[in-house]
């Protein structure tokens, strides 16, 4: 199951995107609007999206609500230039929250990825909510909604009021509380998948051989490098895209090549899904 559960940072994402805007320009028009809070750090920040998913991965698993093992990760540090290079490659970037059933123990993430243009998900764009769940017999199901804004908050309120008058109750994760079973967490250093990674570098010799070297010591493999500015001497940004490795290669990577001399900015690093 993964999905956009949090309007606020789906219709930042898509702003900037449509408009080429800074996040902070973004996120000001956001709360001018009434989608984002006076103080958005529970959207932005994936505590949101965190709590949905962890009353979701309770529904779909019949596991204990379990938010501490949630990786949590927000779009603070999502730069036009990461939207505008997506694009570029192929990809919408969206914050989704993840859960999944495996051998090794439920897996449960949120943080920012690049989706296929193409994938259902990717088409969701503004304030729009979607989850897409897959089955045993049923294979995948999408849901989509309005996620923000003072309608739909108060549609939600108000039938939630009218199930209380009624005195309306069902099981709210589909069995009683106490039937739910304690899941073991599978942590995301056991991810498995692509990554998109970008660097700004002092423009001369020998930087790229010094990235690649670091990736290849990790056992992490290039797809992709993009450097479109030249200016010898100056910084500029390069961006790298890798076949499918595991997460903690690419942390101990990443934390290796943030360390070079001719690396200037931390880098920015975004989980590429295919879904």
């Amino acid at each position: 199951m993964h999905g956009i559960l949090n309007g606020t940072c789906n219709y930042i994402l898509s702003q900037m995107r449509d408009s080429g805007r800074g996040f902070d320009e973004v996120l000001a028009e956001a709360q001018t609007l009434g989608y984002a809070e006076a103080d958005p750090s529970f959207d932005i920040d994936g505590i949101d999206t965190a709590h949905k998913l962890a009353i979701l991965t309770a529904v779909a698993f019949g596991t204990e609500v379990d938010l501490p093992s949630i990786h949590i990760e927000g779009i603070r540090r999502i730069g036009a230039l990461d939207i505008a290079y997506a694009d570029e490659l192929g990809y919408a970037i969206k914050l989704l929250g993840i859960a999944r059933r495996t051998e090794d123990g439920i897996e449960q993430r949120v943080h920012p990825c690049m989706v296929p243009k193409d994938a259902p998900l990717a088409a969701a764009d503004g304030v729009l909510n979607a989850v897409v769940a897959k089955g045993d017999f049923v294979d995948k199901v999408n849901f989509v909604g309005r996620g923000a804004g003072g309608g739909p908050t108060a549609s939600a309120v108000v039938a939630d009021l009218i199930d209380i008058a009624r005195g309306a109750r069902v099981p709210t994760f589909g069995v009683p509380v106490g039937k739910l079973e304690k899941a073991r967490p599978r942590p995301i250093e056991n991810r498995f998948g692509a990554y998109y990674l970008r660097l700004m570098v002092v423009d001369r010799p020998g930087v790229i051989a010094d990235v690649a070297a670091i990736l290849r010591d990790h056992q992490v493999s290039l797809e992709s490098v993009l450097q479109r500015l030249r200016a010898p001497g100056d910084n500029v940004p390069v961006v790298l895209t890798t076949h499918e490795t595991q997460e903690a290669r690419m942390t101990e990577a990443v934390v290796r090549i943030g360390e070079l001399e001719a690396v200037v900015e931390r880098p920015r690093v975004i989980r590429i899904e295919q879904f």
